[in-house]
């Protein structure tokens, strides 16, 4: 049995966005093909994501000096301690479910602090001579992400920078498989909106099966 964050960062649901749309009938297929394997919904939107700040690095140096836990603030313990189960629920999943908009050539900034909650020394990477190795190494993500226009080829393929942000990241970590289905092109031609997310909604599904 396997367990399956299904991550996803967006303010709507699947009514309103066409990532969520085949986010959901990607999940949907994979329940249906793996009934036995744990799947745990992160609603960024919904979930506590503390971002990287004052009180984070304040609770880190204390705990490094050799303070106990208990002598760190109330705002400090409440963060450094989200931050760890964040971590820890990361580095005990076996699979990855990403589902993003393309926004600003990126992705929400949410999903970038949640990235920065699982960047751990220690647990999902490690410092070596040769440089950082990741420790993830028998995981597999897929990162489903739907763009307004067309970033697949042509001068816009290099202003995407969320679904190539989260590939570096998976690298980092030592994910060896990473894959991506993207439905896009629906702002650019509205009078086919309707096709490409059907389209979208039917490739999610069958990436499914193999994942």
């Amino acid at each position: 049995m396997a367990k399956v964050l299904y991550i996803t960062a967006h303010p709507h649901d699947e009514a309103q966005s066409f990532s969520m749309a085949a986010g959901k009938a990607f999940i949907e297929e994979y329940k249906n093909l793996n009934a036995e394997d744990e799947i745990v919904h992160i609603d960024l939107y919904k979930e506590n994501i503390p971002q990287i700040d004052a009180d984070v690095f304040s609770g880190w140096g204390k705990l490094q000096s050799g303070k106990g836990f208990e002598e760190l603030s109330a705002s400090e313990k409440e963060k450094v301690e989200r931050l760890g189960q964040l971590s820890e629920q990361f580095v005990a999943a076996d699979k990855y479910v990403f589902v993003t908009p393309l926004w600003n050539f990126s992705f929400p900034p949410v999903m970038k602090a949640y990235l920065d909650s699982v960047a751990v020394a220690g647990k999902t990477f490690k410092y070596t001579e040769l440089g950082p190795v990741g420790l993830l190494t028998d995981k597999k993500a897929i990162h489903i992400q739907a763009r307004g226009g067309i970033y697949s080829e042509g001068p816009a393929a290099e202003l995407e920078m969320g679904h190539r942000y989260l590939g570096i990241m998976m690298n980092f970590f030592g994910v060896p498989s990473f894959d991506g289905v993207f439905i896009e092109g629906q702002a650019a031609m509205p009078e086919k909106a309707q096709e490409i997310k059907e389209n979208g909604v039917a490739r999610a599904k069958d990436a499914a099966h193999t994942f």
